[in-house]
This record gives structure tokens, C-alpha cells and sequence, in this order.
């Protein structure tokens, strides 16, 4: 049997999906287009039954290719039964996809999130007679705590295995194609249905008027990035210091076992010295930030930050959209640049996808802190990270004036502030951190033996020669040419694979202050990763891709330069 997931965003539709699957899932194409879609065996009431989330979606008119792909795989022999997901403190809203649905006259299922969310704001919904109305199950829910999940799939089993359906008792609309009609018809049912009682003016309603505002909108958004830096920043001091010195110590006793100067000594110390790298380095730092990223997404606080980024982005001539991809791209750049799919218009696509490269993702944030907070404070870092913001707003302000016409503006639902479970929070982060364990850190140590072996032949003069231009101009170190290369697979590589072509971890010997911020500000701008590069290619084209490419290393070169220049004067 398989179950699809679909709701409006910010519905819980993902939520409720990773309270079933634990984080344990695939994402796939939909046939012939690339479009996504996440999918998980999920066991219920002893069977296993297939449970796929779509992409979110306010309508099924084909608006844009996820939209058109969606309802094309609702209406397909695949589906089994559709779990329509609904924000019960905005039930009118959610309710118009409901109607597309019936009219489709499909096994549905109305699952009403958020009914604690419901319940604080006053409304009390008669879920028992909306049922009857609809024709279909309406069931409640609060994803995020676990409440009603069992019960809302254990309805849907026994729902998918009915042989027949009958749809005589559907609340179908006459003009069912009327997108007005449905939205007039779901006001009605809200006012017949839903109970408003008194809403009172509570904390986080007085939260959201701070953090929300114009002015200290912006000075909240500051005070809490200063405050996550500075706990990762905190977390990852504590960690690295005395987990790098013991990896130290036995590095240095496996020379001394396997013999100095050996070629199979440098490559097997070499590989080592990528395994201390992702244990010493990457990890502490990586972890305690998914951890906080994760936090801030399930409190709610990161759609404030897309609200807060969109007005300020407006002001230069960056407009909506390209927020969504802006925000995904901390995490890592290849979602991000695949969301750019929404846009219609060819150009929006181009300067959205463009601006995601930009965005500093989590790999990056590796070297952001494991050489310039390690060694000059969090400050200093989230000084850059805010250069980075700035950049990417002066890019888009001129990419945008490529595109004549106005864009449209985002259209953006704030969810309310919830408590994260701790459960969630882990799971997210640990998804998140096994795809660096999965797919990054062989590649570390790979390229950590590689590149012994290539100072070993002395083959790395080459590499470094090549790239010399680029690092004679930012007054870099000749043997920062290897790492800037091996970059390209992955960021973190040019962390690790640095400190092996300086022949120290402990970069303060053999970097100054100013080295340390320029190659830093480089490595945030300059050529995407492989698998960025691949997603480019795959949703814009190879020219896009080349262009894409050439910017950034312009950009990357140009600012490097800047903030060297400035670098110079502090330190």
C-alpha cells in the first residue's frame, strides 16, 4: 500500500512524515522530470505500507512543475490513499486544496495539525460534523508531539484496503475547477465549523512583535546568530583542543612504528591525518551546529528569519522568492539550488540559483571556525558570515537588474512558535551528519592519502604553480594551491588537505592573522562543490553552469582582495 502525504507549507505535512519514517528515507524524481519527492517503508498495524511526502503545495492547478508533477502522481495507480494535511489554526486556507482533492475523487483522509496550536488561539473545530460534510475521515493531530499519528494511520490502513470507494457522500463542488469558488466555499465551512473564542495578546505574541519588527527585528536576528556562534564556537573549543592533541600523539607514534620517509608510511599517516581531521575538526563544530539549526527550524524562528531577510532584500531590488533558496543553502547548497525549480521564469531561476551558491553551507562553516573562530574568536566569524549576507544582496541587486519586469514577492505563512522535541532535534541533526559521514569524510581521507603521496613524488609543486596566480594575488601561502583545488569535491577538504601542505593542524604557526581571514573569505565564494556544480548543471544547464562558475570565482577573488585589505589594517 502506499500513502501520500500533501498540504499547503508549513502545514507539518514533513513533520508528521519524519515522526512515521525517523528520518530513514529516500528522495526520488518524479519520471522524467526533477522534480523530488521523499518516500519511506514505514511499519503499520504489522504491515508495511509505503509513505511518500510531496512537495508542498497551496493548489494542484499546475501553476509551477511541482504542482503539475504532484497532482500527476495523486491521480496515478500508485497511490493508494492521500493524507491531506491541514494547519488547523488556518483551516480555511488548508481546506481549498481539500476540495481539489475530492473532486479528484480519491481515498482522502483530513488530518487537522496543530490542534494544540487551534486550541491556544481559541478556536474549537466540530472535526466529527466537518467529517460528515466532507464525505471523508477528518482526524486530529499534533505532528510535532506524536499525538494522533498512530490512530491517523491506522485509519488510513483500513481505509486504502477498502475494495470499492464510494464518493457519493464527497462535498463536491459543482464548478470544481473554480479557484475563487473553493475559496468562497472554504471560508463557509470554516464559519460553520470553527468556534472562535476569545484570542488574548500572550507571550509569544509579544515575542514575534520584537523579533519581527522593522528596526529590532534586525538586532534580535544578530544577538541570537552572535549567541548560536558563540555556543558552537564554545562546544567546538572544548571538544577540538584535547581531542586534536590525542590524535596528535598517535600519529606521531605510528611514524615512529611504520619508520619516517617511508611512501607507505606518508600514505597511510596521511590518510590518518583525514580521519583526525573529520573527528578533530569538522565534527566538533558541524555537530553542535545541525544541533542549533535544527532548533531554531522546529521553534519556528527560521521563517522569521526569511520574513525579516525578504524586507530587508526588497529595499535593494532582491526579491521573494530567492529568499527560499537563500535559507536552504545554509544547510547545503544543493537543495537549495534544486528549489530554484519553482520559479517559472527562466531568468529568476538563473539569479536565485546564483545567489544559493553564494550562501556559506555547513561545510563551509568548518572552515569558518575551525581557522578563523578557532584561532580570533566568534566574533571575527560572524563578521564574515554577515560579509557574506552583504555580498549576496550587492550580487542580487545586480543580477536583478537584468530582469526588466518585477518579480513577484514572497508569499510567506509564519507558523507559530512550538517547543521541539528532543527526539526531532537529534534525528535531524544526526540525518544531517551522516551524510558527512556517508559521502564527505571518505573522500577527506582520500584526498588526505592522495595528497601525501603527491608530496611524497613531489607532484604538488604542479598543482600549487598552477593555482599560483590566484594566491600570489591574495598573498596566500604557494602551497595553499593544492588544498583550494581539492576544495572543489568538498569544502572541507581545503581545511584538512591545508594543514597537511603547511605541514602543521596548528595553523597559527604557519598563517597569520590576515592569510587566515582571506583564505577563509575565498573559500566561501569561490567554484561550488561537485555536487552543487552536478545540481546546476542538471536544473539550469551547462552554460548556466559555466557562468555560474566564473562569477563566483570573480566574486570570490574580489572580496578575498576587500577583506584582505581591511584584514591588513586591524591586524
Amino acid at each position: 500500500m502506499r500513502i501520500a502525504l500533501i498540504g499547503q507549507p508549513n502545514c507539518g505535512k514533513s513533520t508528521l512524515f519524519n515522526q512515521v519514517a525517523g528520518y530513514k528515507a529516500e528522495t526520488g524524481n518524479f519520471t522524467g522530470t526533477t522534480v523530488t519527492f521523499t518516500e519511506s517503508s514505514v511499519r503499520v498495524g504489522g504491515e508495511t505500507v509505503e509513505v511518500v511526502d510531496l512537495p508542498g503545495t497551496y493548489t494542484l492547478a499546475g501553476t509551477n512543475p511541482a504542482e503539475r508533477e504532484a497532482s500527476r502522481y495523486l491521480m496515478s495507480e500508485d497511490v493508494d490513499l492521500i493524507i491531506n494535511v491541514l494547519d488547523a489554526s488556518h483551516i480555511s486556507q488548508g481546506l481549498e486544496l481539500t476540495l481539489e482533492l475530492l473532486a479528484m475523487k480519491v481515498r482522502v483522509i483530513v488530518a487537522l495539525n496543530m490542534m494544540d496550536e487551534a486550541s491556544r488561539i481559541g478556536l474549537t473545530i466540530r472535526g466529527t460534523d466537518l467529517s460528515k460534510k466532507l464525505g471523508v475521515p477528518v482526524m486530529p493531530l499534533v505532528a510535532s508531539r506524536g499525538r494522533g499519528v498512530r490512530n491517523l494511520f491506522l485509519a488510513a490502513l483500513r481505509l486504502g484496503k477498502k475494495e470499492s470507494l464510494d464518493t457519493s457522500d464527497y462535498l463536491i463542488m459543482e464548478n470544481d475547477d473554480d479557484r475563487m469558488g473553493r475559496h468562497t466555499l472554504s471560508g463557509k465551512l470554516e464559519q460553520e465549523f470553527v468556534t472562535r473564542g476569545e484570542r488574548r495578546i500572550n507571550l509569544r505574541d509579544r515575542i514575534d512583535d520584537l523579533l519581527l519588527h522593522p528596526f529590532w527585528g534586525y538586532v534580535g536576528l544578530v544577538v541570537i546568530l552572535y549567541a548560536f556562534f558563540q555556543i558552537v564556537y564554545g562546544v567546538g573549543v572544548l571538544v577540538e583542543t584535547p581531542l586534536m592533541n590525542f590524535l596528535a600523539s598517535i600519529t606521531q607514534k605510528l611514524v615512529v612504528f611504520l619508520g619516517e620517509g617511508k611512501m607507505f608510511t606518508e600514505i597511510v599517516v596521511g590518510a590518518l591525518q583525514g580521519v583526525v581531521a573529520g573527528i578533530g575538526i569538522v565534527l566538533p563544530y558541524l555537530a553542535p551546529f545541525l544541533l542549533g539549526l535544527g532548533l531554531l527550524e522546529d521553534i519556528g524562528y527560521m521563517s522569521r528569519v526569511a520574513f525579516l531577510m525578504d524586507a530587508l532584500m526588497h529595499r535593494i531590488g532582491l526579491h521573494g522568492k530567492a529568499i527560499v533558496p537563500f535559507i536552504l543553502g545554509y544547510g547545503c547548497n544543493v537543495p537549495a539550488v534544486m528549489s530554484t525549480r519553482t520559479f517559472d521564469d527562466p531568468k529568476e531561476r538563473f539569479v536565485a540559483a546564483a545567489l544559493a551558491t553564494l550562501v556559506p553551507c555547513a561545510a563551509i562553516l568548518s572552515v569558518v571556525f575551525g581557522l578563523v573562530a578557532f584561532y580570533m574568536g566568534p566574533l571575527i566569524a560572524l563578521i564574515l558570515y554577515l560579509l557574506n549576507i552583504f555580498v549576496i544582496a550587492l550580487v542580487g541587486r545586480i543580477l536583478t537588474s537584468m530582469i526588466p519586469e518585477d518579480t513577484p514577492g514572497l508569499i510567506l505563512e509564519i507558523p507559530p512558535y512550538r517547543i521541539p522535541t528532543l527526539r526531532t532535534v537529534t534525528q535531524k541533526a544526526w540525518f544531517r551528519i551522516k551524510e558527512f559521514i556517508v559521502e564527505a569524510w571518505p573522500l577527506l581521507i582520500a584526498g588526505s592519502a592522495i595528497l601525501a603521496l603527491a608530496n611524497y613524488f613531489n607532484a604538488a609543486v604542479f598543482f600549487n604553480m598552477l593555482f599560483r596566480p590566484v594566491t600570489w594575488i591574495l598573498g596566500l601561502p604557494a602551497a595553499t594551491g593544492v588544498p583550494l583545488v581539492f576544495g572543489i569535491f568538498r569544502k572541507e577538504l581545503s581545511l584538512v588537505m591545508l594543514g597537511q601542505a603547511l605541514g602543521s593542524m596548528d595553523f597559527n604557526t604557519v598563517l597569520t592573522s590576515v592569510q587566515m581571514i582571506t583564505f577563509t573569505v575565498f573559500v566561501m565564494f569561490y567554484v561550488p562543490c561537485l555536487a552543487t556544480l552536478a545540481a546546476l548543471r542538471r536544473e539550469l544547464g551547462t552554460k548556466a553552469m559555466l557562468s555560474i562558475t566564473g562569477m563566483t570565482i570573480v566574486i570570490a577573488t574580489i572580496t578575498a582582495l576587500l577583506a584582505r585589505g581591511v584584514a591588513i589594517i586591524f591586524f
